[in-house]
């Protein structure tokens, strides 16, 4: 299947895109707390479809709704009448080659932001200490890429 494919953390709404329009990243306060980060990174989606399961929504204002996976919280989308479906680049299966190139709502950028590129990784000895615990997880999250089944059957 040609196109953009992507999906929650746990699997349960997996969508897909036949195109993607401009990349961008979002400053604004609603972006901020919708991911609970830093903004919003989004982009716009044309031939876009739900291919497995339905998200929740939450109408963060008059004019848009944000759709997210009620199980297992991931942030998916950016609606509106007014424009083309957005969606968070990260919950694509290949975020890496979604790069933006817009920053909307600067007025309210956090002020680090960007310093953060600046901070020290952790000293060698952390990472070290750190490898074991690492090792030790166990992923439960969808893979990259579209399943048939989901979670799989054991």
């Amino acid at each position: 299947m040609s196109g953009w494919s992507g999906g929650c953390q746990c699997g349960a709404v997996r969508f897909h895109a036949e195109s993607l329009g401009r990349p961008s990243i979002c400053h604004c306060r609603m972006c901020q707390k919708a991911f609970g980060g830093f903004y919003g990174p989004y982009v716009d989606a044309e031939g876009f479809a739900w291919t497995r399961g339905q998200p929740k929504y939450f109408q963060s204002s008059n004019l848009i709704k944000r759709g997210f996976c009620g199980d297992c919280g991931t942030q998916l989308s950016f609606e509106s009448p007014k424009w083309a479906v957005n969606v968070a680049i990260g919950a694509f299966d290949q975020p890496e080659k979604i790069v933006p190139t817009l920053q909307i709502g600067l007025d309210t950028k956090l002020p680090y932001l960007d310093s953060l590129a600046d901070l020290p990784d952790r000293a060698p000895e952390q990472k070290a200490r750190m490898a074991a615990f690492y090792a030790s997880l166990v992923s439960h999250q969808h893979p990259d890429h579209d399943t048939e089944v989901w979670p799989p059957n054991t």
